[in-house]
């Protein structure tokens, strides 16, 4: 008999009840009790759900009160040495949220882990640290906890955990002298008290990610998969080791040696050509989970097609040592496509969210362990669905095709050099350590109120612009006050950076519910691009304009670049999304052309998803990294010379593309370096980056206030590997998440530091 198999379902609830309650707990409107008594609930409901569906293996602890990475920090106890006092005062909560967030109150001031992005995913993740002389221990039983608390449900979950050598891996060492791998064979002992306590406790099962496997991988380390787990494997349940994300036949030649019961492949990234040859030599005595549902996109899946690749697999792999699963963990797609009740249904019928993703999983092993499902009204429902999008209109867009033949490289260079545009921009008359922000601020309880409103028709158009018009008002007043140079709007009439711009744009289509998780409980709610994409009309010139009206200083124009649209959107998978992404850029080209026609002298076009969007394997990189470039220059390059063009960047590695930042020609590029105290600019020493940069001085993903000193120390070693006539000071993100209070102290702080080093 097949099995129906799932890797990890979303943890917001179908309406985002686990920010909610987050938020609730931080603001101390609801005590610890009811947090628990609330995550306790969406956990059950999930559960449930997966069971009801059909699922056989349901997963545990998959959720998580704000990062699976620092669950497994606690877990090992990894805890850096600066939260020690904490650990002593608070309870596990307070230091769990700590880590995360920062912590400041009375004579305790902790900066938060550093964050990044979730391998070529939107989702962050908190960054474990090490020390040499690192001690592990087993300091939270939450696999456990939650296996016996699903248990009791009556429900028999496979546990997941991040695998050891992920684990270590996408931590980063205290000391530049430390190799982090030394700290194998202390952290082993710790996963196999874990995988003996489920054991005893009743788990046939235990999922084990090590995602890492999708990555370029040398043979010394390939090496150390089969000592890890030849140590792992004795008193443990049965092992599903799983990979995701990109094609894992690279790195074949160690997984099928590892002594684990089964092995997860992500065959929505996997060609055919490597499939059949990993089916040629799979073990006998293994089991093979098909990750054949595409876990990160809400597109129906083609089931015609999935059963003839099963039927491939059945030829070669013992029919009940078949798993069918998602791709990789269901995390990244909506809750629920039921909920929506205003997407236009032709469009409606091609989609398919987490839910629906089980009950294809469901139906999937339903056709292969009976003859009774060979002409189900499901199956021909989907086929009829798949047929239509294929051949629909709505889809098509023949002057956006036309423009695309039209790209030449007339679109992809600025006149000059930016040593002759420097020049030029000097009549700006910005002075040394100009001070600005990345973009929005504080979305305020009343901003997304009065937002609610109008959209449920309770206000007007003109009631809702005069309040938006008083908040920029207030914005622009406040930047003048403090003595910032170049000013922003505020991005007030914005709901996402990039679902703004979508919801002018032809080709895209919105839901309601459609939220997915990025990092604790900011969740982001990504567009649909379903067909060819047109501006119709122009975005931003509005507030731009009246904002520059109520000010004699410069105010930046801000668009979200044509990458990190594409990247977080869900993209339409029937043509490349090198093509998707140049049509956006010629849409946003010609917002930038109007906005410099309006008079602005600056305009921003944020890119912080540019590294996010790099290919898992190396073998790729040139390919995205030509056509993302030449998207972003598409955009910003047919401005004049006395124009200057910004970008913005966060958190990811950027030293391995140093030369490609260089090659987007941007005459400014902020990027995020705070949470991590400058350690990017390490790369600096080496590539003499020759634009202005501004690295950010302060973490704005805490809500803890930063110091003078502080943000006057980072700029001190900026200014090591960046000529001071280049450096720009800056936080390192936009401020829309955090409260008024906290940016109001920040940048005051931020604009004296500026101020004293001139």
């Amino acid at each position: 008999m097949v099995i129906s198999s799932n890797l990890g379902y979303p943890r917001i609830g179908p309406n985002r009840e686990l920010k909610w309650s987050l938020e609730s707990f931080w603001k101390k409107e609801i005590n610890e009790t009811k947090l628990l008594e609330d995550i306790s609930r969406i956990k059950k409901d999930n559960w449930i759900i997966q069971k009801k569906s059909g699922i056989q293996h349901v997963p545990s602890n998959d959720f998580s009160l704000y990062d699976h990475v620092l669950d497994t920090c606690l877990v090992v106890n990894a805890i850096p040495d600066r939260y020690k006092r904490l650990k002593n005062k608070k309870n596990f909560l307070n230091l769990y949220f700590a880590m995360a967030r920062g912590f400041q109150s009375g004579s305790i001031d902790i900066k938060a882990m550093e964050m990044t992005k979730w391998f070529d995913t939107n989702y962050h993740y908190i960054v474990p640290e090490f020390k040499n002389n690192q001690k592990f221990k087993l300091a939270s039983t939450k696999i456990i906890d939650e296996f016996l608390e699903a248990k009791s449900f009556g429900i028999l979950t496979r546990p997941v955990i991040l695998g050891p050598l992920s684990f270590l891996y996408l931590g980063k060492s205290i000391s530049n002298k430390f190799n982090k791998f030394n700290l194998l064979s202390k952290i082993i002992p710790i996963y196999k008290e874990i995988f003996t306590k489920l054991k005893k406790y009743g788990a046939e099962w235990i999922q084990v990610d090590e995602p890492i496997l999708s990555l370029d991988l040398d043979k010394s380390f390939k090496n150390k998969f089969i000592s890890t787990y030849d140590k792992l494997v004795k008193q443990s349940p049965k092992i599903l080791l799983t990979s995701y994300f990109a094609n894992v036949y690279p790195n074949y030649d160690v997984l099928r040696k590892v002594n684990v019961s089964g092995i997860h492949f992500d065959l929505i990234n996997l060609e055919t050509k490597y499939l059949t040859k990993i089916l040629a030599n799979f073990p006998k005595n293994k089991f093979f989970s098909a990750g054949i549902i595409n876990g990160r996109n809400i597109w129906k899946n083609n089931l015609s097609k999935s059963i003839e690749i099963i039927k491939q697999i059945r030829r070669k792999i013992n029919f009940e040592r078949i798993m069918i699963a998602p791709s990789c963990s269901l995390l990244h797609s909506p809750i629920d496509l039921n909920k929506e009740d205003k997407i236009d249904l032709n469009i409606k019928s091609w989609l398919s969210f987490a839910n629906q993703k089980l009950d294809e999983i469901a139906f999937l092993k339903k056709y292969f362990n009976s003859n009774l499902l060979q002409n189900s009204k499901f199956l021909s429902q989907n086929v009829k669905a798949n047929k239509q999008r294929r051949n629909s209109k709505l889809i098509h867009n023949q002057k956006v095709k036309n423009k695309i033949k039209s790209i030449s490289s007339r679109l992809l260079n600025r006149k000059n050099k930016y040593a002759n545009r420097q020049e030029i921009q000097s009549k700006l008359n910005l002075p040394l350590f100009p001070t600005t922000t990345i973009g929005s601020f504080p979305q305020t309880k009343s901003v997304r109120k009065a937002r609610l409103k109008f959209k449920r028709k309770e206000i007007s158009k003109n009631t809702y612009e005069k309040f938006l018009k008083s908040e920029t008002k207030k914005a622009i007043k406040f930047q003048e006050k403090i003595g910032m140079d170049v000013l922003v709007h505020g991005e007030f009439e914005r709901n996402d950076m990039v679902e703004y711009f979508g919801e002018q744009l032809h080709g895209f289509i919105f839901t309601k519910f459609g939220w997915v998780q990025s990092y604790g409980s900011r969740c982001v709610k990504p567009p649909i691009i379903y067909g060819d994409i047109n501006r119709n009309t122009p975005m931003t010139i509005k507030w731009s304009k009246y904002a520059q009206s109520l000010t004699k200083k410069i105010v930046k124009g801000m668009l979200t670049g044509p990458v990190t649209i594409l990247q977080w959107s869900f993209v339409r998978d029937d043509q490349s999304r090198e093509l998707t992404c140049k049509q956006i850029a010629l849409a946003l080209r010609e917002e930038v052309l109007d906005l410099e026609k309006m008079g602005l002298k600056i305009i921003q076009i944020d890119e912080p998803a540019l590294r996010e969007g790099l290919p898992l394997r190396k073998s790729d990189w040139n390919s995205y990294l030509n056509w993302a470039i030449d998207s972003f220059k598409i955009a910003s390059s047919s401005v004049k010379d006395e124009t200057q063009i910004h970008t913005h960047m966060c958190y990811g590695e950027f030293d391995d593309i140093l030369d490609s930042i260089e090659k987007l020609d941007a005459d400014v590029i902020s990027i995020e370096t705070s949470r991590s105290n400058m350690e990017l600019l390490d790369s600096f020493k080496i590539y003499k980056y020759p634009n202005s940069i501004g690295p950010g001085v302060y973490d704005i993903h805490s809500p803890r206030v930063p110091t003078i000193n502080e943000m006057k120390d980072l700029l001190n070693k900026a200014q090591k590997y960046i000529d001071k006539e280049k450096l720009w000071v800056n936080p390192d993100c936009g401020l829309k998440t955090r409260g008024w209070p906290e940016v109001k102290q920040s940048l005051k702080s931020m604009v004296l530091v500026a101020k004293s080093l001139r």
